[in-house]
C-alpha cells in the first residue's frame, strides 16, 4: 500500500514508479518467456519423434528470438546507476571542415531524434545554431523517456563520417568530424547549489523557430558558470524568461554531470574534448564511400547497412557500448 504522502513529492514519485515499471515489465518478460520455452519443449519432443523438420526448424527460430529477448532484459538490468532513470540532453558541435562538418551534425541530430521517435520518447529542440551553408553548427535536444540517459550515456565523444561530398562538385571523399555529448537531465529531488555570483548572463535575438517575435526581440538566453566555465544557452521558447528557466535546469543537469564525473575519476574534460573534435579522438566511424561499415572503435561492434543506422536503429551500438561498462 502506498504511503499517504507518496504523491507529494512528483520528482520522487516519477522516479519510484519507473523503477517499478522496469521490474514488472523484467518480470512479465521472464513469465512469457518462461511459458513460451516450455510450450517450444513440449513442440519439440513430439516433432522429434515424428522427424518433421519443418517444425524443428519453426522451433529453431522460436528460440533464437527468445534469446534476443532474454539479452535485451540482461541489457535493461544494466541502466541501475542513479542518473540512468533520467532524461537527457544531448548537445551536437560540427568539427573544423565547414559545411561538410555542420552537414554530419545535422545528420547525426536526426538519427538521435529517429531513435528518440522509434522508441515512442518525448525529444524537444532546446537550441540550434544553423549552418553557413547547410546543415547545424551546433544544437540542443531534450530526449524525455525510460531510462534515456541510462541507454545514451555512452554516446559522448566524436563521430567521423567519410563520403562523398554532396557540396563538391569534384564528387571527391571527404572526412567529417562532429562531437555529442550526453548529460542526464536532473529533476528536483536533485540538489545542486548554483551561486549568482558565479554566473553571466546573456541575452541576444533567436534566430529559431518561433515566429516572428522571436526575431524581433532578445529572446534567446545563454548562461556561463564561471568557476567551471560551463555554457549552455536556449532560444526555442518566445519567452525570455522561459528561455532563463530552461537554460538554468541545463545548467543544473550540466553540473550534476561534472560531479558524477568527477567521482567516477574521468578525468577527461569536455571543453578540452570538443577543442579537439579531429583525427585519433573518435569513438565511432561512419564510412559510406568507397566501401559501407560503421564501427565502433571501443566495442568494434560493425554493421554494414549505414542507412539503417543512420535512421535511428542504434540499439545494438547502445547495448554492446553497455556491456563494456565496468
Amino acid at each position: 500500500m502506498l504511503d499517504a504522502n507518496f504523491w507529494h513529492d512528483k520528482s520522487e514519485s516519477k522516479k519510484i514508479l519507473k523503477e517499478k515499471k522496469l521490474f514488472e515489465d523484467l518480470i512479465n518478460s521472464l513469465k512469457e518467456t518462461t511459458t513460451k520455452l516450455e510450450d517450444l519443449d513440449d513442440l519439440f519432443k513430439i516433432a522429434n519423434e515424428e522427424n518433421n523438420k519443418n517444425i524443428l526448424n519453426e522451433i529453431y527460430e522460436n528460440i533464437k528470438d527468445l534469446r534476443n529477448i532474454v539479452k535485451k532484459n540482461e541489457i535493461k538490468c544494466f541502466l541501475s546507476n542513479e542518473a540512468d532513470a533520467l532524461d537527457c540532453y544531448v548537445e551536437i558541435h560540427a568539427g573544423a571542415g565547414g559545411t561538410e562538418s555542420q552537414d554530419w551534425a545535422n545528420m547525426l541530430r536526426r538519427m538521435y531524434l529517429k531513435w528518440s521517435d522509434n522508441k515512442k520518447f518525448i525529444s524537444k529542440l532546446i537550441s540550434e545554431h544553423k549552418g553557413d551553408e547547410a546543415g547545424i553548427k551546433s544544437s540542443t535536444i531534450k530526449i524525455e523517456g525510460d531510462y534515456v540517459f541510462g541507454w545514451l550515456k555512452k554516446e559522448s565523444g566524436i563521430h567521423r563520417l567519410v563520403r562523398i561530398s554532396p557540396f563538391d562538385s569534384g564528387a571527391r571523399r571527404h572526412t567529417s568530424f562532429a562531437s555529442i555529448w550526453v548529460y542526464p537531465a536532473v529533476d528536483e529531488n536533485i540538489n545542486i547549489e548554483i551561486l549568482e555570483k558565479d554566473l553571466r548572463i546573456d541575452t541576444y535575438r533567436s534566430s529559431g523557430a518561433g515566429g516572428q517575435h522571436v526575431n524581433t526581440t532578445d529572446s534567446a538566453v545563454r548562461i556561463t558558470h564561471t568557476p567551471t566555465k560551463i555554457v549552455v544557452q536556449c532560444q526555442n521558447e518566445r519567452s525570455q524568461h522561459k528561455n532563463k528557466e530552461t537554460c538554468m535546469n541545463m545548467l543544473k543537469a550540466r553540473l550534476y554531470d561534472f560531479e558524477i564525473k568527477k567521482k567516477e575519476k574521468e578525468t577527461e574534460n569536455f571543453e578540452s574534448s570538443k577543442s579537439e573534435i579531429g583525427w585519433g579522438h573518435q569513438i565511432r566511424s561512419y564510412v559510406l564511400q568507397p566501401y559501407r561499415l560503421i564501427k565502433d572503435n571501443r566495442t568494434n561492434f560493425e554493421s554494414t547497412n549505414p542507412e539503417k543506422v543512420l535512421d535511428g536503429e542504434i540499439d545494438e551500438f547502445l547495448e554492446q557500448s553497455l556491456y563494456q561498462i565496468k
